[in-house]
């Protein structure tokens, strides 16, 4: 049997507001790299004229999965859109508060790898399977996002929002052999 390849769920977005879209060609992307952190430099979106947030950061978690005679393999990507990014006010703080932003996503990146590694594939249901994995740590993913907002007032809760800065760097040292999916 040739070797076959499938290809789901590649790139859902979750932006600040909930929203889905797909990645364009002409977007600017940044992986998420440990120690590397967003500059004001990195959000080239306008602005949305609706909206009376500061900033608004977009992240994608996706996954592309194979299955061939050696099984399941995947690639998971947890990235930063430069492109559909933006800030209206550019100060250190808010910028701190957008990269837990962009942490958060990278912690539900490791938790997919986490479930994907303890999946036993099943050729009759994989394909529900795995969507049934996806969408659960996505919609835990935005609730997370969401309680983040919410407790630290989108950053305007100094306090909340330095608790939240050590959880974030907490989580993502507690999931660090998770890191490795690519």
């Amino acid at each position: 049997m040739g070797m076959k390849k499938i290809r789901r769920y590649f790139l859902t977005a979750l932006i600040l507001t909930s929203l889905s879209f797909s990645q364009s060609d002409k977007e600017e992307l940044i992986d998420w790299k440990a120690g590397q952190k967003l500059s004001w430099s990195d959000y080239k979106g306008n602005p949305d004229p609706d909206s009376d947030a500061a900033a608004l950061t977009a992240t994608y978690l996706g996954i592309e999965y194979d299955i061939s005679e050696k099984g399941l393999s995947w690639k998971i990507q947890c990235r930063f859109s430069k492109t559909r990014s933006w800030g209206r006010s550019r100060t250190d703080h808010i910028l701190q508060h957008e990269q837990g932003h962009f942490d958060i996503a990278e912690i539900f990146a490791r938790k997919l790898n986490k479930k994907m590694s303890e999946y036993k594939f099943d050729k009759n249901s994989y394909q529900k399977d795995l969507r049934k994995i996806y969408e659960s740590i996505t919609t835990e993913k935005e609730k997370f996002q969401d309680q983040y907002d919410k407790e630290s007032d989108h950053s305007r809760n100094k306090e909340k929002q330095a608790e939240w800065t050590k959880k974030i760097a907490e989580m993502l040292s507690e999931l660090k052999d998770l890191s490795q999916y690519q």
